[in-house]
């Protein structure tokens, strides 16, 4: 198979047209939410919430007219999406429940507290179905449990079990508490019963491999965060689902300037990637990340492709961070150009620029710094916020 050579310029260029980061917005409202979500496969979830959450973050940047409430109705009024484990907590289209099936079958096998959970399960089961939806705070089970992130109430480890297993499903949140309802009660009868797609779990593997090739746009064959969750992708694996989806033709290798090893990309994103290495002339436009975002997952490529350094600091103990605790990389059109710590003050009704860090240390100049304000209004305009404001000598 012959291998394309491209450019370092080609290469960011290619990626930020697929990130949908490049040029006009190619997803729209909420029908570009789903878009967006099929694309990526998943959007990772996480609750914190600063100046908007993840997957919030992540939509505001590529879907014009995202509103907060799109997610919300898609993922518990209309069932469309689907919160559940990829990679790692995430978000993705209720079609692909049928390609989890292992996941939720090998915690039916195997689930840590099993043994006081598992004496409680039935009357849960019970109280979800004559009293459904519920929070952990609804059921009176206050034993404690030692559960995967910590020592919980067993109505907590009761409920997740049931979510993990399949048999329930988020029904909505209030703030960060979730309530849980039967699966049944949600989600369509034709997905809940359609059979695992995969045969072999080589097969499985090859799906979910692709499946992140697609989210980030180009990957290696390297061990990498990019493949957080799949579990049993050690090195071996990893080569044979390559070689698998090489010889399915599902994926194409490249070679990018300066880079020794092989990237990938999907096949269907071929006709992409060659309109890319020609076209020109894209109007500019600078977007915020999110800290999770797909376009991030692999860093020590995002550093070989853009020079970029990006650390999700909020773990980081405060005399080790370099910038702070939720900073989010600026990107412009093919490349980073700094980043910025924001804060949603919405006691105050204003959005906060509290430090930008320019990637080349030197202050923006009046253009730049004119596209800047823009991308920081449209992201207080996106919070329903009132006022903004810039630090000091911007």
């Amino acid at each position: 198979m012959a291998i394309l050579k491209l450019t370092l310029e080609q290469a960011r260029r290619f990626l930020a047209r697929k990130q949908g980061l490049l040029g006009k917005p190619r997803f729209s409202g909420k029908t570009g939410v789903l878009e967006y979500v099929k694309q990526a496969g998943c959007i990772q979830f996480d609750p914190v919430d600063v100046c908007g959450k993840n997957a919030e973050i992540v939509l505001q940047s590529r879907v014009a007219g995202f509103d907060k409430a799109h997610l919300s109705s898609l993922l518990y009024k209309e069932r469309r999406l689907v919160d559940y484990f990829d990679k790692n907590l995430a978000i993705w289209a209720v079609e692909d429940w049928p390609f989890f099936e292992r996941i939720r079958q090998r915690y039916r096998l195997a689930l840590r507290g099993h043994e006081s959970v598992e004496p409680v399960l039935e009357s849960v089961r019970h109280l979800l179905c004559e009293r459904g939806p519920l929070c952990s705070k609804d059921i009176e089970l206050h034993d404690k449990v030692d559960w995967y992130w910590s020592t919980t109430r067993l109505a907590r480890a009761t409920l997740e079990t049931l979510y993990f297993r399949g048999e329930a499903v988020v029904h909505h949140k209030k703030n960060t508490v979730k309530y849980y309802a039967l699966a049944g009660d949600c989600l369509p009868k034709a997905v809940l019963e359609a059979a695992d797609p995969h045969v072999e779990e080589l097969d499985f593997l090859a799906w979910r491999v692709r499946r992140r090739i697609g989210a980030v746009g180009l990957l290696w064959n390297r061990a990498s965060d990019a493949w957080l969750f799949i579990d049993g992708l050690k090195a071996s694996q990893r080569e044979a689902v390559f070689t698998k989806l090489l010889a399915d033709a599902a994926i194409m290798p490249l070679m990018v300037d300066g880079l020794k090893a092989a990237l990938y990309c999907l096949t269907e994103d071929v006709p992409l990637l060659e309109a890319s290495l020609v076209e020109r002339g894209w109007q500019p436009r600078v977007e915020l990340l999110a800290p999770l975002d797909g376009f991030l997952w692999d860093r020590k490529l995002l550093k070989a492709l853009f020079d970029f350094d990006y650390t999700w600091e909020i773990y980081t103990p405060a005399e080790r961070r370099r910038y702070s605790q939720y900073t989010l990389p600026v990107f412009q059109s093919a490349g980073f150009i700094g980043r910025a710590e924001i804060m949603a003050d919405r006691k105050q009704g204003r959005l906060r620029v509290m430090h930008y860090w320019p990637e080349n240390g030197l202050s923006p100049k009046d253009e730049e710094r004119a596209v800047l304000i823009d991308c920081f209004d449209r992201f207080r305009r996106f919070h329903g916020l009132a006022e903004l404001d810039l630090p000091a000598g911007f």
